[in-house]
């Protein structure tokens, strides 16, 4: 049996991710994955038992690395604002150190994969999330919502202004996204979120 190296499984799965960004799932598997990384086929399966073991590996470890950075110095007992601020904060400078990882995201974020990754993570970062949110509406500072509807007024402006920033995919070929214009955009979330 061959021996790991640590730094080709870090290969194959940076490949991949570059892979998947470029050409979606639809284009990538292992065959193509070998050539990309200038290995056999065999070798890549030393690492992973197949191609729905590297997307599992992959969602893991991206999703978990978006979230930690997403929930990094959050409390439940931190008022509303304050706990949405720096979730907004945490969030834009992962988008900005690790553009490729959210793109990759962005391209299973639908795949059956995923959804089963999202379930362990939802176990794992829910208990947190859940008593910041409840805590927010019963202190009068958040109205009471389904919990995509939540996440749909809280984080979906923060999102589309990243992509209109990263990608510049206005109308305005000058949009640029500035800390005053985040600012400002939280502001307005914060305001329709309350009951």
């Amino acid at each position: 049996m061959r021996q790991r190296d640590e730094n080709k499984a870090e290969l194959i799965k940076k490949k991949a991710v570059e892979m998947i960004v470029k050409q979606g799932l639809e284009g990538f598997g292992v065959n193509k994955l070998a050539k990309e990384v200038g290995l056999s086929v065999g070798t890549i399966y030393v690492y992973f038992k197949n191609k729905e073991a590297i997307l599992t590996t992959l969602c893991n470890e991206i999703s978990a690395n978006i979230l930690a950075s997403s929930l990094k110095g959050l409390s439940a007992d931190m008022e509303f604002a304050e706990g949405i601020k720096l979730q907004w904060k945490n969030r834009y400078y992962f988008y900005k150190l690790y553009p490729e990882q959210v793109a990759f995201i962005e391209k299973v974020r639908y795949s059956d994969i995923y959804l089963s990754v999202t379930e362990n993570l939802n176990k794992r970062y829910g208990t947190l999330l859940g008593a910041f949110i409840n805590k927010a509406v019963q202190d009068g500072q958040l109205a009471k919502m389904p919990f995509e509807v939540y996440w749909a007024l809280a984080f979906a402006p923060l999102y589309q202004l990243i992509n209109f920033g990263m990608n510049n995919t206005t109308t305005s070929s000058t949009f640029q996204l500035t800390e005053a214009k985040l600012e400002f955009t939280l502001k307005q979330v914060l305001q329709g979120l309350k009951p």
